[in-house]
């Protein structure tokens, strides 16, 4: 009963906070660049930093990030309103609603259980975006997922159950109760620019989408309604950056290429290409901008329980930040870098400094000085630097075999935890519970301090702009 009663009591310190708040400077800022990392908790900093200043030759530990120089710094709570440990939807939900929510859910308040339409209807929660947009300032949407994942979504869309990416996701008996899918409610969204990849939540099977009608192809209606541009490759985006026109750059039919699998001819553009695109769109709108950009294949690099792959994503996100510094005047515009939760991802075993932080742990010897050769553990077997505490790499025979000289390969783990659809299991790594830190720099980022709870993001943005709440 103890445990039921804290929970409920917890809902009221979930909802929009601003008392805390400091005054606001002289001049608002006109923009505000919102840096999602998903997955991007303080361990993935720790060794990204490392990774990144070893792949141009140094020992790396004393490197930083780009967005690791910003002045400002706080902790976020990122606990969802029904989990101690949470999930995209809810945590990105939190901070464009200025309300924490469950664990699933996207834009709608934590009252509305997960897949029911009636509810998520009757609990839907405004985002910063839309509040920005009737005041005029455009709106920009960046992401390496699928557009229609939870973390961009959560600008833009209102839904119960974070997996209704298209009509034929939607349960048969939730449909025709006026629930509408994430890709059909970005097109009817006033957004400038959104990018990022997801194609096949937009196509019917004619074109290789999951549509309900075989034929559907939703573009058309919102291209003869706003004449923008469907972009698919790196130069269209290019070229279409440089009109006033919407833009909509979908390049890949699910989530995009991982950065240590893309191909040398590849027509997908980066992550710091798609920011420079939209910066490049937006900055001439004379009201401002307001855009948020996800580094979302950082989570699934962690989700794979493969290290390699969430420290090269998390290091060009880091890049993406970079480009965006380039672009913007900071006496206008606020930078906020943070992540939406951690993931049970450790550094551990003393090696020594400079040790290649994606391989085996090497140690120092009784008088402090490298012994160039692999620590062994208690079995005799070696063991790398990086590790989960469960997922993919969990250990299910014994003895322990010596773990994988292949960087792509999944790091060892403790507990095999996975999901099961269909009665078919999968491996996945879960996320972690701990607070994630939150960068700022520019007009604003005097709000960025302490340890504050996930949904006062909203809050730091809006009252940074001069609109309350």
């Amino acid at each position: 009963m103890l445990l039921v009663a804290t929970s409920v009591a917890l809902i009221h310190p979930l909802q929009a906070q601003d008392a805390s708040l400091p005054a606001q400077a002289a001049r608002p800022p006109k923009n505000v660049i919102l840096f999602i990392g998903d997955g991007m908790g303080v361990s993935t900093v720790t060794a990204a930093r490392i990774y990144d200043g070893q792949s141009r030759g140094e020992t790396g530990e004393e490197n930083l990030l780009s967005f690791e120089h910003f002045p400002a710094l706080a902790l976020v709570k990122t606990y969802n309103s029904n989990q101690q440990v949470p999930d995209s939807a809810g945590t990105a939900t939190a901070m464009n609603t200025g309300v924490k929510t469950r664990a699933g859910a996207i834009g709608v308040g934590p009252a509305a259980e997960i897949g029911n339409c009636t509810q998520g209807l009757a609990n839907r929660l405004p985002t910063a975006a839309e509040q920005l947009a009737q005041r005029g300032k455009a709106i920009g949407i960046v992401s390496t997922a699928r557009i229609t994942h939870a973390t961009p979504a959560a600008v833009y869309a209102h839904v119960p159950d974070r997996d209704w990416e298209n009509d034929a996701t939607i349960p048969l008996g939730e449909r025709g109760k006026g629930c509408v899918d994430i890709a059909s409610q970005l097109l009817a969204f006033p957004f400038d620019v959104a990018l990022g990849g997801g194609k096949r939540e937009f196509f019917g099977t004619d074109k290789g989408g999951k549509r309900i009608d075989a034929k559907a192809d939703i573009f058309a209606p919102w291209q003869r309604r706003t004449r923008g541009h469907f972009v698919t490759t790196a130069s269209e985006m290019a070229a279409a950056a440089r009109d006033g026109k919407p833009m909509l750059g979908l390049f890949s039919a699910s989530h995009m290429t991982y950065m240590l699998d893309r191909p040398k001819d590849t027509a997908e553009p980066t992550l710091s290409e798609m920011t420079s695109a939209a910066i490049d769109r937006l900055a001439g709108d004379p009201d401002g901008y307001f855009l948020m950009v996800e580094g979302g294949r950082i989570d699934h690099g962690h989700h794979d329980g493969k290290a390699a792959y969430a420290l090269s994503e998390t290091q060009e996100m880091a890049r993406a930040v970079q480009v965006a510094l380039s672009k913007v005047d900071l006496s206008n515009t606020l930078i906020l870098v943070t992540a939406d939760h951690s993931h049970v991802f450790t550094i551990a075993g003393y090696p020594t400094r400079g040790n290649p932080i994606i391989g085996l742990a090497i140690g120092n010897d009784d008088q402090g000085n490298p012994t160039g050769k692999p620590i062994a553990a208690l079995d005799g077997q070696p063991y790398t630097t990086l590790g989960y505490q469960n997922g993919p790499g969990a250990i299910t025979a014994w003895p322990r075999p010596a773990p994988s000289n292949d960087p792509k390969a999944p790091q060892q783990a403790l507990v095999p935890t996975g999901d099961t659809f269909n009665g078919t299991a999968t491996p996945s790594e879960t996320h972690g519970g701990e607070d994630v830190p939150l960068y700022a720099i520019g007009a604003g980022s005097d709000g960025v301090r302490g340890v504050i709870e996930q949904n006062r993001i909203f809050n730091i943005i809006m009252s940074a702009l001069g609109l309350g709440r």
